[in-house]
């Protein structure tokens, strides 16, 4: 099997990297710049309500990205109603950021769990408003495969709860979701380390979407770099096919031919 041309392609669009990263959380802008380069990213979401749309004369987040190196994906972070979220997916749109969106619609402030519920509401008046659609959910191969039916043009379950680090919890759902699925699935939330990025690919997964884990670290520059590695060798090995586990030794050097 070649490894060469091995693009995510999400609605059409292509892209060299699997990983996306977020912007928030960051100690300052110049660190939040560094560690995106260092990451490899192509594809940054922004919190709408994070950007000062409304007097681009004040220093905004944008300010600091190269719009034509990487693609925005505006999200809907802090929305708790699916009326919330389509509003601020409209005003992302209108403002000029993008039509291209990571769709979040939160249960409750202590687990930021996913109003999956809401969230199948926004997706489907979104979608028939033209936007390209990537919704944070939980982990579950049902709610993936109703956002997939409605169109939505990925799926994003979470690995964790949001900026909890507690990496891959439940694997076996993930891959569930791979085989109910024909659109990528992109892990979103939870990763805290390298290791958990590789799983996630392993996995099979099509891509990883992080922001705590990165700016979180003590020097998220090289956790940036340490993810982009991370993503790169875990969907190498699973195009490249691990060994089967097996529960009893199985020696490397052939027995037959040994000196007695």
């Amino acid at each position: 099997m070649t490894q060469t041309n091995d693009k995510l392609i999400i609605a059409g669009r292509e892209f060299d990297s699997r990983l996306m990263v977020g912007t928030g959380k960051y100690a300052d802008f110049n660190q939040m710049v560094q560690s995106i380069e260092a990451s490899g990213a192509q594809i940054i979401t922004v919190a709408v309500r994070r950007v000062n749309i409304s007097d681009r004369s004040k220093e905004s987040l944008l300010d600091h990205i190269d719009l034509k190196k990487y693609t925005l994906l505006p999200n809907t972070a802090g929305c708790y109603t699916a009326d919330d979220a389509i509003r601020t997916c409209r005003l992302a749109r209108e403002a000029g950021l993008s039509d291209f969106v990571k769709l979040e619609v939160l249960g409750d402030e202590r687990t930021l769990f996913p109003n999956n519920e809401e969230l199948l509401k926004a997706a489907a008046v979104l979608i028939a408003e033209g936007f390209t659609v990537l919704p944070y959910t939980s982990d579950d191969p049902i709610v993936c495969k109703k956002l997939e039916d409605l169109g939505c043009a990925a799926v994003m379950p979470l690995g964790a709860p949001i900026g909890s680090g507690l990496g891959i919890r439940n694997p076996y759902n993930l891959r569930i979701i791979l085989e109910t699925v024909k659109v990528p699935v992109i892990v979103d939330a939870g990763v805290g380390t390298a290791s958990d990025a590789a799983i996630a690919m392993e996995l099979g997964c099509h891509g990883v979407l992080m922001n705590t884990g990165i700016a979180g670290a003590k020097d998220p520059v090289a956790m940036a770099r340490a993810m982009k590695l991370a993503v790169e060798a875990g969907r190498l090995a699973c195009r490249a096919g691990r060994i089967p586990m097996k529960l009893h030794a199985n020696a490397s050097s052939p027995l037959a031919g040994l000196i007695a």
